[in-house]
């Protein structure tokens, strides 16, 4: 029968000299293989401490290459250690509204296109008139 860890105990096996990742349930010693994976070793080490079948699965491993794995199997996690996944949930951002704009900005707001299309209206009538 497979060793059941805990995923507290997994999570501390998080750098290279000793290196473990939870996939599909299953728990993988994968310090030895670390130099040989063709990501390079950062894209393991920063599987470590979550359940990274989600990253396993997202880069589409080859039938061979999930044979290679049960060479570093040593047990199964216990699911009900492991913790839940958080959702994403973007920063909130300062909503602003009109009100909030100083008044310089207003005037600059209007200025500046006057600013260009006086400049555009000069540039054409001095051109036309050398002409």
């Amino acid at each position: 029968m497979a060793k059941v860890h805990d995923f507290q105990e997994v999570a501390k096996h998080n750098n290279r000299d000793d290196c473990w990742l939870v996939i599909s349930g299953k728990v993988y010693n994968v310090t030895p293989f670390l130099d040989d994976h063709p990501g390079g070793d950062e894209v393991l080490l920063a599987a470590t401490e979550k359940d990274a079948t989600d990253d396993f699965e997202d880069v589409g491993h080859s039938d061979s290459a999930r044979e290679m794995m049960e060479k570093y199997h040593i047990g199964e996690i216990d699911s009900s250690s492991v913790p839940a996944k958080r959702k994403y949930t973007p920063p909130q951002q300062a909503v602003r509204s009109p009100e909030d704009t100083g008044s310089a900005a207003k005037i600059l707001q209007f200025l500046v296109p006057m600013l260009i299309l006086g400049i555009a209206f000069a540039f054409r009538y001095f051109s036309k008139k050398e002409e």
